[in-house]
């Protein structure tokens, strides 16, 4: 049985719903998501906060036509006790990291808004084109009850596409921290004699899967016994639903000696002689996976 489940995790469901002109994305992440936050002593609200970020992360990098593009999640803190949230995307490879002041955060309780946690705080969603080199970005206020909140005001605001988000995240006996998202969408507009959608409030096909997509339960998203395509029927069972894997998800810190020596050697060889510690190394310190390169001037000479 385990075997199964562990197919369910780590793999967005892509479906559409032609009769309604609604798309959507299903992920739920568990052994990824749990190898990202290993690397840290997370306290349960920074590891709640991150794990739906990090949901929120695949739903939207995933609609990436480019797979070389990235998508990146930033949030600009406002003097809040989270001091750094960043998280990206690029072709299935995931990854994220979270800062914070301790003695701040434990004060917030166990269900803090987003106000409490960031302040006056902003959302920058950034999408990078690889292929096109093109590069867009949203920026949005930190407002609202989760991330997903003020992620859907980005769509209503800069993509101007009608859009529902819901994130989960919870402790699972078995599978350790597991969360997972739903992101429904309305068909961008494009179609011959079709009114541009933000500028109409009477679109009842839209409403009607909004509202039976608003149904689903957080215990739902994060059940490891229950496939994404269950929910995915369950919610849309009078409907045609056709659904599609995404790509599999795999823990996406890039890394090592070389890239880190690669990057160091685009630097004038004498500010790296001044970055060097005492044995000739440059030390570099990666937040995301907790680890720590030193690396050898002579090994950066090497890509000059």
């Amino acid at each position: 049985m385990s075997e199964i489940i562990e197919t369910w995790f780590d793999q967005p469901l892509v479906f559409t719903i032609a009769a309604r002109h609604v798309r959507g994305r299903l992920v739920r992440l568990g052994p990824v998501l749990n190898t990202i936050i290993a690397a840290h002593n997370y306290p349960p609200v920074a590891e709640k906060l991150l794990a739906e970020a990090l949901v929120l992360t695949v739903l939207l990098g995933s609609t990436l036509k480019d797979e070389s593009g990235q998508l990146t999640l930033q949030a600009q803190t406002g003097g809040g006790p989270i001091e750094l949230l960043v998280c990206d995307y690029r072709g299935g490879e995931l990854r994220g990291y979270l800062k914070f002041d301790a003695e701040r955060l434990a004060e917030v309780g166990s269900d803090p808004t987003l106000f409490a946690l960031f302040g006056e705080g902003f959302l920058a969603i950034t999408f990078d084109q690889a292929t096109s080199g093109e590069r867009y970005q949203g920026i949005v206020p930190l407002e609202g009850t989760s991330i997903g909140t003020a992620a859907e005001h980005y769509f209503e605001q800069s993509e101007q596409i009608p859009s529902l988000l819901k994130l989960a995240a919870r402790h699972d006996a078995e599978a350790g921290c597991v969360a997972g998202g739903l992101l429904l969408q309305h068909l961008p507009e494009g179609e011959v004699d079709r009114d541009r959608l933000h500028l109409r409030h009477d679109y009842p096909q839209w409403d009607h899967a909004r509202t039976i997509a608003a149904t689903l339960k957080d215990e739902e998203l994060t059940d490891p016994a229950t496939s994404l395509e269950t929910l995915a029927w369950r919610l849309f069972h009078e409907e045609e639903v056709r659904v599609a894997p995404g790509v599999t998800l795999s823990r996406g810190c890039r890394c090592s000696n070389d890239y880190f020596a690669g990057v160091l050697a685009q630097f004038p060889e004498a500010e790296r002689q001044d970055m060097a510690d005492d044995a000739g190394n440059v030390v570099v310190d990666c937040a995301f996976c907790s680890r720590i390169f030193p690396i050898p001037l002579e090994e950066i000479a090497t890509h000059s």
